[in-house]
């Protein structure tokens, strides 16, 4: 069983989505490992001021990702930045920037929700899409899943909405399967696991390759999160965070 998070009222008017899990100013950091090597750190932020864009009102969150350790021979620094919708949560621009060792590539995508329409930029190209209502970018999906409270959900059953990331439509899709307990630096977290849905392909590993744990309660922001690969299973872990919004229970 899935639910489905989009539904326009009418051209022109969006929907009001419930926000208690973040606020402007907030902060994390996560280390990324291999195995028991670190080969990396993401820092995700939410920044203090809002911004105006499409004469709307709206987040802009970063999420940075850099080779760390043996892995910084590499020299990768990604940047992913999405201004969302204070209200509706959606996307109203994205852009990514990629630095790899010599290879670079910077893309900016606006989107137009009223004609149901995304442009990409990129050098000297201007490309345009036709997208559904309440499409989602890869950030904007993943502040809007914070807002739904998977706690009341039935194990087994999932929440999906569309995704527009690299060129291509997706439907995203993200199953709950329960809850568990985390062990961190800052002690044991109670926390719920969700399993996206992925398409058949070769990179990852078995129907469940991808595990996110987040908090089991208003922040809903995810303390541990492991990939696997075929080559081998990547973890990511909190490690540093500022001004939540609602403070975390550790035992």
């Amino acid at each position: 069983m899935s639910v489905a998070l989009y539904a326009f009222v009418g051209k022109g008017v969006l929907r009001s989505v419930e926000n208690h899990s973040f606020q402007a100013g907030e902060k994390y950091t996560y280390k990324v490992k291999y195995g028991f090597l670190t080969i990396g750190q993401a820092k995700v932020d939410v920044h203090s001021k809002i911004f105006s864009v499409n004469n709307r009102p709206c987040y802009r969150v970063n999420v940075i990702g850099k080779t760390a350790g043996l892995a910084s021979l590499w020299k990768v620094s990604n940047m992913y930045r999405s201004f969302i919708d204070t209200t509706a949560f959606i996307p109203h621009k994205f852009e990514y920037s990629a630095r790899e060792n010599t290879y670079s590539r910077d893309q900016t995508f606006t989107f137009d929700h009223n004609s149901n329409k995304v442009k990409k930029f990129e050098k000297e190209e201007v490309t345009e899409y036709k997208i559904p209502d309440y499409v989602q970018d890869v950030i904007s999906g993943y502040y809007y899943l914070r807002t739904v409270d998977f706690s009341k959900m039935k194990i087994g059953q999932s929440v999906k909405a569309p995704l527009f990331f690299d060129d291509e439509l997706y439907n995203m899709q993200v199953k709950y399967a329960g809850k568990d307990v985390v062990k961190t630096k800052f002690g044991k977290m109670n926390v719920l696991k969700l399993n996206p849905i992925l398409p058949k392909n070769e990179l990852f590993e078995g129907d469940n390759a991808i595990r996110i744990l987040v908090s089991d309660d208003e922040n809903r922001v995810p303390i541990r999160l492991e990939i696997d690969f075929s080559f081998g299973t990547i973890s990511m872990e909190i490690v540093a965070y500022k001004n939540v919004r609602n403070p975390f229970i550790w035992s």
